[in-house]
């Protein structure tokens, strides 16, 4: 009698062949969502806090979403850096239809229509404070104030051809509204991407840095809409709501910090789960891989299969282009 178990847990892992066979999940391009920043200005500028991403020129925005589409990237995630001059308390440049958003929107839609679309609801990139949403002299975010300029923008996108709206902005009852606006106005095609479970975090401050907001958010916080990091089973219940409201797909904000929300959420809900692996993520990666800590294109795909195996269906990364290439060539 041998000594030796027979089991052999390392029979399955001994050869490349094998362990693509008896591989539980897989990356692929089809996988990710690229996240672009665009503003008016005539030349792309570098975000000094997110190494490789860039401030993009309108230009320069396509030409990132034909690199995309041609790496087989299904959609891409407009973002608008806005001026400080278009800022104000009750975020007015966001209902503007010939504002940076409806506008790219509308180009890419033109130039890449089977390119997917997703435009991000939120007051945050438009106000003068830096909040997402109109404020009372407190300084506390005003929810059924906010819903309502969210629903114009969010009608203001559509019509300029955005494929899928997705509010993350974490006021109540925000979903309903919009998608009862989508209807009434006949966009009922228009999809539904609710950041349902997006937590008040100190993972965002890259993101802030390249949209414009951190400034203007000061030593104020955005602990009265978004979530408490401590918090599990409001987050279920945040994401079952939104769903009763109608959305069609949800998100988990951040990511990799996060990932027993990502599985809860695929385990107790039949909708799409998405992650968003946030600006700190990418950033700490690329600073310890700087100092030759990491290996960055290893740790990065690492990340991604791990939003996967939680049971995304999908991940918002600013490592989309790079894994998208580095996928290809390994095939």
């Amino acid at each position: 009698m041998s000594r030796y178990p027979a089991t052999r847990m390392r029979r399955l892992r001994d050869s490349h062949f094998i362990r693509q066979l008896t591989s539980e999940n897989t990356l692929s391009a089809s996988d990710l969502i690229l996240p672009l920043f665009v503003h008016e200005e005539a030349r792309s500028v570098n975000v000094p806090s997110m190494p490789g991403v860039q401030r993009l020129s309108i230009d320069d925005c396509y030409r990132h979403a034909e690199q995309a589409l041609t790496l087989g990237i299904p959609m891409i995630a407009v973002f608008p850096v806005v001026p400080a001059d278009k800022k104000d308390a009750n975020a007015s440049e966001a209902e503007n239809p010939d504002g940076i958003v409806p506008k790219v929107v509308a180009g890419l839609k033109q130039r890449l229509p089977e390119l997917g679309i997703m435009t991000d609801v939120a007051l945050d990139p438009y106000t003068s404070h830096g909040q997402d949403g109109i404020t009372d002299e407190h300084g506390y975010v005003i929810n059924d104030a906010t819903i309502d300029i969210l629903t114009r923008q969010a009608l203001l996108q559509a019509a300029s051809g955005s494929d899928v709206i997705a509010p993350s902005d974490m006021m109540d009852g925000r979903i309903g509204v919009i998608r009862q606006a989508l209807e009434a106005a006949n966009y009922p095609n228009t999809k539904l991407l609710a950041y349902a479970a997006k937590y008040a975090s100190a993972f965002y401050g890259p993101f802030r840095d390249a949209v414009g907001s951190a400034s203007k958010l000061g030593n104020s916080d955005k602990r009265s809409y978004q979530m408490n990091p401590a918090n599990r089973r409001e987050a279920l219940r945040e994401i079952a709501l939104d769903i009763e409201e109608g959305a069609d797909m949800v998100m988990v904000k951040p990511g990799m910090p996060y990932l027993d929300i990502v599985r809860e959420a695929s385990t107790n809900f039949a909708v799409p789960v998405f992650a968003y692996q946030v600006s700190g993520e990418y950033a700490m990666l690329h600073a310890a891989a700087n100092n030759g800590w990491l290996d960055l294109n290893a740790t990065a795909l690492e990340s991604l299969l791990a939003f996967k195996r939680a049971g995304a269906a999908g991940v918002l990364s600013y490592f989309s282009l790079t894994a998208a290439a580095l996928l290809r060539q390994a095939h």
